[in-house]
């Protein structure tokens, strides 16, 4: 790869080994360039392939700054729906991350995950208690023990 230089601060980018993954990182400003497919290496830190499935580029808009590979500039967006603001090269070339960001986006990755299996186990027991059994069915007497169990007097 050609030397690229910091997007913030026009310092040359050093290459190193960030969470195993080969990226360029400004020694200033300690942002970092992740190549297209190094993005999903850094998700792959905290989730699975199904979990990082669907959208990662949500209320697109331009970015101040300009690709270290192509110069154009870039877009900026925020990652996965969250708060985080992402820049990304309209070019697909990659993403750069501000210091910081890439424990951020390991971050939302695992609260994903735990979203995704919260969101699987209340399935399940609705499943359960539509079928009137499992673990659902103790929930079912918890209702019926708080609030009388049976049809309201005066009625």
């Amino acid at each position: 790869m050609n030397e690229l230089k910091c997007p913030r601060d026009g310092r040359q980018l050093e290459t190193v080994k960030d969470h195993g993954i080969e990226v360029e990182r400004c020694g200033t400003c300690k942002g970092a360039w992740y190549e297209d497919e190094e993005l999903g290496m850094l998700e792959a830190h905290a989730a699975d392939e199904d979990s990082r499935r669907g959208m990662i580029d949500y209320a697109k808009r331009e970015s101040e700054l300009l690709c270290p590979v192509c110069s154009k500039p870039m877009r900026a967006f925020n990652y996965r729906a969250s708060s985080l603001d992402l820049d990304a090269c309209t070019e697909a070339h990659g993403f750069w991350l501000d210091g910081g960001e890439d424990q951020r986006v390991m971050h939302l990755m695992r609260e994903r995950v735990a979203d995704l299996q919260r969101a699987g186990s209340a399935q399940d027991a609705w499943n359960d208690l539509k079928r009137g059994g499992g673990k659902g069915s103790g929930l079912v007497d918890k209702f019926k023990g708080m609030f009388g169990g049976g049809p309201r007097r005066g009625a």
